[in-house]
């Protein structure tokens, strides 16, 4: 794949990207392995969010979309779940309140009745030179987005879930091999991962599974809205297959890591990279 040169407003929405991404529309092929089950997807309304949204409906869930103001492409996101036959709920907001996230647990035991499934996977990033040149207010907003939403939803829905429950948080490539101009990002995606690894330890007494996922370069709008337009046309070519992956390459371990074929999988870190080894 090429990608030209580009550069979106953050958040970036998908409608702009060229070429246009792809979640599965005309490719995932559900068998039932998640009928029933209910999941809350944080920044699903794009991205590796919006494939995991679909397979996780073509899989059999019904799905709580949480996303910050992308209003269209949430709703594009919801069609394609209610086109599989499932119930989609869309919650807009800020997951660096607190309060939000707590919100977003209380609106999906209203409409839904249950949590099964948590995918921790709204992120915040920007690109810096320098560490001059971050600013105090955009490191503590990314940790907030990426490490203190995660922790906020987290303690909110685990009272809710029952054993067999999965919680998912999308960790990176970055969180052993940071790229220095994602300092912060790159910061709370390790947090991510050890965070991972240690609640998985803390919750294997009620049955509920922890693991997260390590994409590498994936083609999603935040990356034409967070990454200078060489690096956004240069995208993906630093790792083995010489390419950005797509997320609809992703949502398979999403699935995987959700279903009750996953029963003995916990504490993990799994690399969808094209390539890229991760420790």
């Amino acid at each position: 794949m090429n990608q030209p040169a580009q550069q979106q407003d953050v958040p970036g929405v998908e409608t702009q990207l060229d070429p246009p991404a792809d979640h599965g529309e005309d490719s995932y092929r559900g068998s039932g392995r998640l009928a029933g089950k209910v999941a809350i997807i944080t920044g699903g309304d794009s991205g590796i969010g919006r494939a995991v949204a679909l397979a996780y409906a073509r899989e059999g869930a019904d799905v709580l979309v949480s996303y910050l103001n992308e209003d269209a492409d949430a709703r594009e996101t919801q069609r394609l779940v209610e086109d599989a036959g499932r119930r989609c709920t869309l919650v807009p907001g800020d997951i660096a309140d607190p309060a939000h996230c707590r919100a977003i647990v209380q609106q999906a035991i209203d409409v839904f009745g249950r949590i099964d499934i948590l995918v921790n996977n709204a992120a915040y990033q920007m690109s810096y030179d320098a560490i001059e040149d971050i600013p105090d207010d955009k490191w503590d907003y990314t940790f907030q987005v990426n490490v203190g939403a995660m922790f906020h939803l987290c303690k909110a829905a685990v009272p809710h879930m029952q054993r067999g429950a999965s919680i998912i948080n999308t960790s990176s490539i970055n969180s052993d091999k940071p790229k220095a101009t994602l300092l912060p990002y790159a910061a709370t995606k390790g947090a991510i991962a050890n965070f991972s690894a240690g609640l998985a330890q803390l919750l294997a007494d009620r049955g509920i599974r922890v693991n997260s996922v390590a994409p590498g370069p994936i083609w999603t709008p935040l990356i034409p809205s967070t990454m200078p337009p060489d690096e956004v046309a240069s995208f993906g070519s630093q790792v083995p297959m010489q390419r950005p992956g797509q997320p609809a390459e992703c949502a398979p371990i999403y699935v995987l890591l959700a279903s009750d074929e996953a029963s003995y999988m916990s504490g993990g870190r799994y690399a969808v990279t094209g390539g890229a080894p991760i420790l």
